[in-house]
């Protein structure tokens, strides 16, 4: 009797699968790449299965394409043509899903994260319009989206170096992976390519444009960097362990859990610390940079007080341990800015500096 309630046929399957399963999919998918497959951008193993998926995709979307333009007569692969947009959906969930965690981890400001709610649309929408894969165009443009995606953190850490070079030959090799899948659907269904070929090539010039300004007006997080801690402190001694014992203030319980700005309670000759610990993969070592900035009522502007460089060198999990401090801090409104040295924002400290003459209470943590 049980049986009546499976899925009897291949079409049924998909059609039960993206009725009950899909969303815990995405749920657990979603899961499984922030904590266990990708929990480190250069490890081998996340990169190899995103790589398998950047293949799944267009081996679906050209066996696809030559069985409808009737290259394919053999009736075993003629059966598994419903299941060949789920694949392709199945990689880009993969792909999407990976995208909105690694790059959610370099989020550093509100631009950020709206770059960041534009991916899981994407990783939402990919879980509700398996059909659309039925489009030529609209394979196109998934996969050079994701193919771009995945080169900009990925040339990074094959290179060991970060900045506008390795963006920019991140576009020009998505160009040139996407001109060889329309290259090899042109062969097997020239037809098909060829009355798609202008929708395609606007599609590619949209999306180029568009991430390009994304990048360049830093909205794009600074992949594969990501700021793994920061805070502002009192005191700082470097043990002879290598680690940092950092004196702070007791921060409230709801500031330790809401977007608060933290008050720096600031006596006579005090220098304010602000410490970063920084990821980076193993290999890279770049200059950072703490942009100190105070906010000006009058003007209401932020004006750059002064910036101190140093070298992260990449590798360690918890990321690569740095400071700066200054003194002669005027009271208001504070923000030190993590940038890279193309002015890419990898996180930001914020405060308010109040003058007084008690000092306030303390408490020290090991880093």
């Amino acid at each position: 009797m049980i049986r009546r309630y499976f899925p009897k046929n291949l079409e049924e399957l998909i059609a039960w699968h993206e009725r009950f399963t899909s969303p815990m999919s995405l749920v657990g998918g979603f899961l499984i790449d922030n904590f266990i497959v990708l929990k480190r951008i250069d490890l081998w193993q996340g990169n190899a299965l995103l790589i398998f998926y950047l293949i799944l995709a267009p081996s679906a979307f050209i066996l696809l394409n030559a069985i409808e333009a009737g290259r394919v007569r053999d009736t075993r692969l003629l059966s598994v043509v419903p299941a060949l947009p789920v694949a392709a959906q199945f990689a880009f969930g993969g792909l999407f899903s990976a995208f909105v965690s690694l790059y959610s981890r370099s989020a550093g400001f509100f631009g950020t994260w709206v770059f960041i709610a534009i991916l899981a649309c994407l990783l939402v929408g990919n879980e509700r319009f398996r059909k659309l894969y039925m489009r030529f165009s609209v394979q196109v443009a998934m996969y050079f989206s994701a193919l771009f995606l995945f080169l900009i953190f990925f040339l990074p850490v094959v290179f060991h170096q970060i900045g506008t070079l390795m963006f920019v030959m991140s576009g020009l090799v998505s160009i040139g992976g996407v001109a060889l899948l329309l290259y090899a659907l042109s062969r097997i269904a020239p037809e098909i390519e060829r009355q798609e070929r202008t929708k395609s090539a606007r599609s590619i010039a949209t999306i180029f444009f568009v991430l390009n300004l994304l990048y360049f007006t830093n909205i794009i997080p600074p992949l594969p960097l990501a700021l793994k801690d920061a805070g502002v402190y009192h005191a700082l001694t470097h043990m002879e362990d290598g680690g940092y014992e950092l004196s702070g203030e007791v921060a409230p319980w709801y500031e330790r859990i809401l977007p608060v700005r933290e008050v720096f309670h600031l006596t006579a000759g005090e220098s304010v610390i602000v410490f970063t610990s920084i990821f980076a993969p193993t290999g890279l070592s770049t200059p950072v940079l703490h942009e100190w900035q105070h906010y000006d009522s009058a003007s209401k502007k932020w004006i750059t007080t002064n910036t101190v460089a140093f070298t992260i060198n990449g590798g360690r999990d918890g990321g690569f341990r740095g400071y700066t401090q200054k003194s002669g801090l005027a009271s208001g409104l504070w923000r030190v800015n993590v940038i890279t040295p193309e002015g890419l924002i990898i996180g930001r400290v914020s405060f308010i500096v109040v003058d007084t003459s008690v000092p306030p209470t303390l408490e020290t943590t090991v880093h």
